[in-house]
């Protein structure tokens, strides 16, 4: 098995090698090892491991189901493990970068919270380093797909990046200058949440009138629903379609059916992207990038949604008119994104922690010393 078998770096060494990269992710990406890593994609329903090289490509790719939220974290973290591991059987796997929707703090150590996971403060990047023997990177998922859309995708040469996720809910993430903002507390790009109609609906937040509540999946499948159960007459294809059972309502019916004409479906997604286009005028407002990507299950409608996002920036730019306007584009890469972002920012730390431990080792023998920590064979660390 290639994955390494002796531990090169532990505790405070690890946590200094990672708060250098985030400083130095422009200039790093370029001159990172070329090898192969593994990325790990963990959402509320599947887990999604591949094996990446340095252009993005996905070599192998398995996916699983993600455990009951209501089990331990440890079945979540087995679960990744075995995924890696089996992995690395067929590869020569360097580092380990996983894509957790949730909140990662500054260090990129702990999920603090995890919406759809039993994840509350957990050391992810610790736990699984202990066990996988092979450097850890942890980081949101909007975050590891906005970097995989900068490097390989709709956001590639982009100074000032700004990506939406539109899934069941809104995530977000924000690049700039090949930097990706995390803000002081690792939470940056929560753009869901940002409060776009008062007392409107609850969110699961705990808060009213959040823009996932507007536009989203499940604000696409509330709206269709809605008016089903309501037997409402611009309903009858949709219900007709599902016999009556709404329960069998979902995004990619809704988006089916809107592509073959159904005027209600073709309706709730331009309501979708108009509030899209909305919250992406407020964020310009605040953030004036140069692109706007739209990734996520939802972005699957194309310009059935983002045309009407368009139109609705425009209208409702501050400055319209005077002002240069951000694109707005899909993602490319899909719902691999995530995965092949998360490898590649894995990379990074690859190298770093295989320079910090020869730097030690090198040290040891000039003091004629023998060395506490042993490096991975030559034929996996020397391959930079």
């Amino acid at each position: 098995m290639s994955i390494y078998r002796e531990r090169v770096h532990r505790g405070s060494a690890r946590a200094t090698v990672l708060r250098t990269v985030g400083t130095r992710e422009r200039r790093s990406h370029l001159s990172a090892p070329r090898v192969p890593t593994v990325g790990i994609d963990i959402g509320g329903t599947k887990v999604m491991a591949g094996v990446v090289d340095a252009d993005g490509n996905i070599l192998e790719k398995l996916r699983t189901e993600t455990p009951d939220k209501s089990k331990s974290p440890k079945v979540v973290e087995d679960t990744i493990t075995e995924l890696v591991l089996d992995l690395s059987d067929r590869h020569d796997v360097h580092a380990v970068g996983i894509g957790a929707a949730g909140w990662v703090d500054a260090d990129r150590n702990r999920v603090l919270f995890a919406p759809h996971l039993s994840w509350r403060n957990e050391p992810l990047r610790d736990r699984l380093a202990e066990r996988l023997d092979v450097p850890v990177l942890v980081d949101n998922d909007a975050n590891a797909a906005a970097w995989a859309e900068w490097r390989f995708g709709a956001g590639r040469d982009e100074d000032h990046l700004v990506m939406i996720t539109l899934g069941t809910g809104i995530g977000g993430a924000i690049l700039e200058d090949g930097q990706v903002k995390r803000g002081k507390y690792g939470v940056a790009g929560e753009f869901g949440h940002m409060q776009v109609v008062p007392a409107g609906h609850r969110c699961p937040c705990g808060n009213r009138g959040c823009w996932e509540q507007y536009s989203s999946g499940n604000a696409l499948v509330r709206e269709a629903r809605e008016l089903a159960a309501a037997e409402s007459p611009v309903a009858y294809g949709i219900n007709d379609r599902v016999g009556g059972n709404i329960q069998e309502i979902t995004g990619p019916l809704i988006t089916e059916l809107a592509r073959q004409g159904d005027a209600m479906c073709v309706e709730l997604l331009q309501d979708i992207g108009q509030w899209l286009g909305v919250g992406i005028a407020n964020l310009a407002a605040a953030l004036d990038p140069s692109c706007f990507v739209i990734g996520g299950g939802v972005s699957a409608a194309d310009d059935l949604l983002i045309d009407p996002a368009r139109n609705a920036f425009r209208r409702t730019l501050t400055g319209r008119g005077y002002r240069p306007e951000a694109r707005i584009v899909k993602a490319q890469l899909g719902p691999e994104a995530g995965m092949v972002g998360a490898a590649d920012l894995a990379r990074l730390v690859a190298r770093r922690f295989r320079r910090a431990n020869r730097r030690r080792v090198e040290r040891y023998e000039r003091a004629g010393s023998s060395s506490p920590l042993r490096l991975a064979p030559r034929s996996q660390a020397g391959r930079e």
